[in-house]
C-alpha cells in the first residue's frame, strides 16, 4: 500500500493503477531470484500470465558498502521471513555497531511488461545509515537512511540531514530510489502515448 500511494501521487490521470489485491490476486508471489531485477521480472510476468494486461512490479533492496551489498536482495526478510521492518533496522543496526563506514544505497528496479514486450527502470538513491532511527515518516529502512540531497532539496531542511522518513512526501518521491525509477517509468510511458 505504501508504494502504491507514493506512485499514484507521481502520476497523472492518463495512468491508473491498481495493485495486486484491487486486481484480484492476493496469493503471495515467490520471490527467489538472486537479483532484484530478477525478482521484479517474477512478479510482472506472474501478473501478466494472470491478467493479460500491461504491468509493472519493482524490487528494491539497501546495499550497504560495509556488508558487501548486504542485505540487498533480501532485504524485507533481512531478519527472517515475516518482514518484520522493526527485526530488519534492529539487525542492520546492530551489524553497523562501531562501523565507521556506513555508506549505503537503495537500489530499485521496476519491470515493465508493456504489451507483452519487457522493459527494465533503474532508480538509485546514495547516503549512509545513521546510528538510530528519526522520523516517523516513510517506511521499511526509510527512518535509518539519510540521503544524499540535492542543494535545492537540502535548503529546505536547514543544517539538518535528515532521514528519508523526515522528508515531506513530494520531496521523499523527488530524491527516492523508487521515484527515480518510476520517473523513468513516467517517462517511458509517455513516449508511447506521444507516439
Amino acid at each position: 500500500p505504501h508504494k502504491r500511494d507514493e506512485i499514484a501521487a507521481m502520476l497523472d490521470d492518463r495512468f491508473t493503477i491498481r495493485t495486486l489485491s484491487e486486481a484480484g490476486i492476493n496469493e503471495d508471489i515467490v520471490e527467489d531470484a538472486q537479483t532484484l531485477e530478477g525478482n521484479a521480472r517474477l512478479k510482472a510476468k506472474y501478473v501478466y500470465d494472470r491478467l493479460q494486461c500491461n504491468v509493472f512490479a519493482d524490487d528494491t533492496g539497501l546495499e550497504v558498502t560495509s556488508l558487501n551489498g548486504a542485505p540487498g536482495v533480501h532485504s524485507a526478510r533481512y531478519a527472517g521471513e515475516e518482514r518484520s521492518s522493526e527485526a530488519n533496522i534492529a539487525k542492520l543496526l546492530t551489524a553497523l555497531h562501531g562501523q565507521e563506514n556506513r555508506s549505503a544505497r537503495f537500489r530499485t528496479s521496476i519491470c515493465l511488461i508493456y504489451q507483452g514486450q519487457v522493459h527494465f527502470f533503474e532508480g538509485i538513491a546514495e547516503g549512509v545509515i545513521t546510528t538510530s532511527r528519526r522520523g516517523s515518516g516513510g517506511f521499511g529502512y526509510d527512518s535509518i537512511f539519510e540521503p544524499i540531497l540535492e542543494p535545492s532539496v537540502r535548503e529546505r531542511y536547514g543544517h539538518q540531514h535528515p532521514t528519508f522518513a523526515e522528508l515531506s512526501a513530494s520531496d521523499k518521491n523527488r530524491t527516492s530510489h523508487r521515484g527515480k525509477a518510476v520517473n523513468a517509468l513516467i517517462s517511458f510511458l509517455s513516449s508511447l502515448n506521444a507516439e
